[in-house]
């Protein structure tokens, strides 16, 4: 096997993170309350809604509050990217003095079936605002960066996804094309396997998985990592079954899931945001081929759009 699976989960194989800034934080928490056990959800769920009051708490009197234990409060911050208690007060100092400076918004994004369709459209037009500014605010670019030098040097880049996440592979892979790059979308479990074979060192493949548990994807995925391949996950959950074979992972968010939205209609949104950044970094790195490419696949589809 290329790298040690179990280092690579563990998150010590070399993807150094910086903490997430305050404004990531009420990011993180949704991204990963719904992983987390329920004493740390408790806590989770404390520090997003009381940042200034959780911020004067020691971590004694934030177990008390949340009726869990000192060290599962340590847990909480460790698994939301601090070192330590200490890291996730400052930041949520930070994050109060930025709430305090603005102003709460005004709609939220629960829909109700006979909502007016005025009321409806500002209410996923504020839910996809927030989504995108999430996953922004949540993204490493450490990550992402090594994943763009891997894509631009790549002899091929295999992409999987399955149902909304393999729109959102298309899109990538004809982004690339357009390019100059070899690329593929991988939506047919079966040939995803069959291509992943072929991989080696010098290739990349990406997943995209917003539940980062998709078998059809962490399949390929997997074998691809297996065959020395550089390996990307996109996903909305990165201590999820993908991380563990990915070399680089890229978190996306997503907004609350309700009746009338269901999750992958807003983790497509923060997918695509992650796709574009991707490809823009691509083709910056590789602006000398990747302009004149460009340009000569409009031109080659200029008379479709003539009149």
């Amino acid at each position: 096997m290329a790298q040690n699976v179990k280092e690579i989960f563990s998150g010590s194989a070399g993807r150094a993170s910086a903490p997430p800034a305050p404004a990531a934080l009420a990011a993180k928490v949704r991204t990963l309350a719904p992983s987390m056990t329920r004493s740390m959800q408790r806590v989770a769920e404390a520090v997003a809604a009381d940042p200034a009051g959780c911020a004067a708490l020691t971590v004694t009197g934030l177990a008390e509050l949340t009726g869990t234990s000192e060290a599962t409060v340590v847990r909480t911050a460790r698994l939301l990217g601090y070192p330590g208690y200490r890291d996730l007060r400052l930041a949520l100092a930070g994050l109060a003095a930025q709430q305090q400076s603005g102003r709460a918004p005004a709609i939220t994004t629960d829909i109700a079936v006979d909502d007016p369709i005025a009321d409806v459209v500002a209410k996923l037009a504020y839910d996809e605002q927030q989504t995108l500014a999430d996953t922004a605010a949540g993204l490493d670019t450490v990550q992402l960066g090594a994943a763009v030098a891997a894509a631009v040097g790549a002899r091929r880049i295999d992409v999987y996804g399955v149902g909304a996440s393999g729109l959102v592979a298309q899109d990538l892979t004809q982004k690339l094309l357009r390019i100059g790059l070899i690329a593929q979308a991988h939506s047919d479990p079966h040939l995803a396997v069959t291509n992943a074979v072929q991989l080696r060192a010098g290739d990349v493949a990406i997943a995209i998985t917003h539940s980062g548990s998709t078998g059809d994807v962490i399949e390929p995925l997997r074998v691809a990592f297996e065959r020395g391949a550089t390996t990307v996950a996109i996903t909305g959950r990165p201590d999820g079954a993908v991380a563990q074979y990915a070399d680089h992972v890229l978190t996306t968010s997503t907004a609350r899931e309700s009746e009338l939205r269901p999750a992958a209609m807003s983790s497509r949104t923060s997918q695509l945001l992650v796709v574009d950044c991707l490809f823009v970094g691509v083709a910056q790195k590789t602006y000398e081929t990747a302009a004149p490419a460009l340009a000569a696949s409009y031109e080659a589809l200029a008379h479709r759009h003539r009149r």
